[in-house]
């Protein structure tokens, strides 16, 4: 009797526990509902616009720089025989001007990925605002450096100010991004993270404008076109003071909560601040056990090497889609595909109008359509028109008219260039991490970006030159291997908050993919969104049990939600019987 009286007591305990438990995660759910429906309904303010337009002026000036160097080739190699000519008293000849000046592009490269590398430091010792100012003062070193190279009749000055320009422009690559993805509303980070590749793309066009004959193309006009990257720097200066630092950084970083407010203020159109407040502490508790890490321990961290290992890839498929032998060769694939050397270059300027437009066009549909569903549209039409290319190079000339297909195969290689992998990469890096390991990814990321970009510059032409008119095959192979990583490995982070795309990594050895899948499987939305942000703290009087996930007698589906429930949840013991929605769990 006295058996059956405990087996009674334990049943009734159990079914005290089933209900609490239920009531808990009814307001946990209400609570987080309430907070993220008016996250999304959050607007774009003057003030934030403003700050977005000062802030994205450094990825213009990364644009720019990036362009500038092309059109005056031969003024350049002109100027270098010159000098060489002055101070050797003899003659240079063309293959070492033209290394020269290859060196010359390449070495923009090699400091962009200094700054790059350092990008995560500096954001974390002087804020990424405080890193984006004295940026500009290194911007505007480079400039005046590059501007002067006739003044003082030497390359060398060439050389310097081409890397310490690189130099700003890696760490643009690398603080601009994580700026504006910390300062963004939760349903505007998606197109507002696009306005990165929008200033890269006018950054570009306004290059290649300037850079004609009949405007600063000239032996003459060249360095004042180079110096003129002085412009985005100093109105950089400017406009940046007058701006926020990241409440972000400012709440989870430093600690500073009345600062975070009044920054927070600023930006919103309200004063009711508190649901951003809420959301940056839910990411904070989160991320506790992570703090500020170095690079190091990121590399070797088992839950944060996943989203490092998509953030590299993310890079790599920017970089080596091949749309960087385009920008730096473009004139001479249109050549190639039988246009006139004066039509060709103007066909380039037509380039940068698309990617413009392209990029405008994307703004909206970032946070409706999604990051991953548009990088696989992107990548999936680049594979497509690489083929169309390579195939018109080859016929070109058997059939006349095979030159318009490379010609329009060109552009829309570049479109949908602009659809994806040209924004999303910088954006999704971001996102993918929580305050304390972001400066450390957006390093080693914005690193291997850097690294891909100084590889293809330099090993395309010998590519071209080995492959003749297969050069855009090995390209189509990377973007098809680019296209089945994203489908599989990739996750969709629109109007998700940070903690809600951390907690898709939390499960060690676990495809993220997988986890996401069974929270789909097992969990109604509304359900897996409280489950994944389990903000609320445990009850008073309460004592939540964490369980091991190797613990063979906890239930799998708990496991597979990432056991927020469990870890959060007052009263859930080990052999418990619980009941979420259509889920179940019996336990012995």
């Amino acid at each position: 009797m006295v058996a059956i009286k405990n087996e009674l007591d334990t049943v009734q305990q159990v079914k005290e526990e089933i209900e609490e438990l239920r009531e808990y995660v009814d307001r946990l759910e209400l609570q987080s509902h309430r907070r993220k429906l008016r996250l999304l309904e959050q607007g774009l303010t003057f003030f934030l616009s403003y700050t977005i337009l000062a802030s994205m002026l450094g990825m213009l000036q990364f644009g720019y720089n990036t362009g500038v160097i092309n059109a005056p080739e031969g003024n350049i190699e002109k100027f270098i025989k010159d000098v060489f000519e002055d101070r050797y008293k003899e003659n240079m000849d063309h293959g070492q001007a033209e290394l020269l000046y290859s060196f010359a592009v390449s070495i923009f490269a090699i400091g962009g990925m200094l700054g790059g590398f350092s990008g995560g430091i500096i954001a974390n010792r002087f804020g990424r605002k405080g890193g984006l100012l004295l940026n500009s003062f290194v911007g505007i070193g480079g400039a005046c450096l590059m501007g002067l190279t006739k003044y003082f009749n030497s390359y060398e000055v060439l050389f310097i100010g081409r890397f310490i320009i690189g130099v700003n422009c890696g760490l643009n690559t690398s603080l601009v991004p994580m700026y504006i993805s910390e300062i963004a509303p939760l349903n505007l980070r998606g197109g507002l993270g696009t306005v990165n590749q929008l200033a890269v793309t006018t950054g570009l066009l306004i290059s290649q404008i300037l850079g004609i004959e009949q405007i600063l193309g000239t032996d003459e006009g060249w360095p004042l076109l180079l110096g003129l990257a002085i412009c985005p720097a100093i109105l950089q200066l400017i406009l940046l003071p007058v701006c926020p630092e990241s409440p972000r950084y400012l709440l989870i970083t430093k600690q500073w909560e009345e600062e975070a407010r009044k920054a927070l203020r600023r930006l919103r159109a309200t004063n009711q601040i508190e649901e951003d407040i809420e959301e940056m502490r839910a990411e904070e508790r989160a991320q506790q056990s992570e703090a500020t890490i170095s690079m190091m321990e990121l590399v070797c961290s088992p839950t944060l090497r996943q989203p490092l290992i998509i953030s590299v890839v993310m890079q790599l498929s920017q970089q080596l889609s091949g749309i960087n032998a385009v920008f730096y060769y473009s004139t001479s694939l249109f050549i190639t595909a039988g246009l006139a050397e004066n039509v060709a270059k103007f066909v380039t300027i037509g380039i940068g109008v698309i990617m413009v437009n392209m990029t405008l066009v994307t703004m909206p549909l970032m946070d409706k359509t999604g990051r991953r569903t548009l990088h696989l549209y992107g990548l999936g039409g680049m594979f497509i028109f690489s083929i169309f290319i390579t195939i018109s190079l080859l016929i070109t000339e058997m059939i006349d008219w095979m030159s318009y297909l490379a010609v329009v195969s060109i552009l829309g290689f570049v479109v949908f260039f602009a659809v994806g992998p040209g924004s999303i990469p910088w954006m999704i890096t971001a996102e993918l991490f929580s305050q304390g390991p972001r400066p450390a990814a957006m390093s080693i990321a914005v690193l291997i970006n850097w690294v891909a970009n100084f590889a293809v510059g330099i090993g395309f032409q010998p590519l071209k030159t080995a492959l003749d008119n297969y050069t855009f095959l090995p390209f189509s192979v990377l973007l098809a291997i680019f296209w089945i990583f994203t489908y599989k490995k990739v996750p969709e982070t629109k109007n998700k908050t940070f903690e809600e795309i951390l907690a898709l990594f939390r499960q060690n050895g676990r495809s993220m993919l997988n986890y996401s899948n069974a929270l789909d499987e097992h969990l109604p939305p509304s359900e897996r969104a409280s489950l994944m942000v389990a903000e609320e703290k445990p009850l008073p009087d309460s004592s939540p049990v964490q369980h091991s996930p190797t613990d063979p007698e906890v239930c799998a589906v708990c496991v597979n939600t990432g056991s927020s429930l469990m870890m959060t949840s007052p009263n859930v013991t080990r052999r418990s019987s619980h009941t979420l929605s259509n889920h179940v769990c019996q336990m012995d």
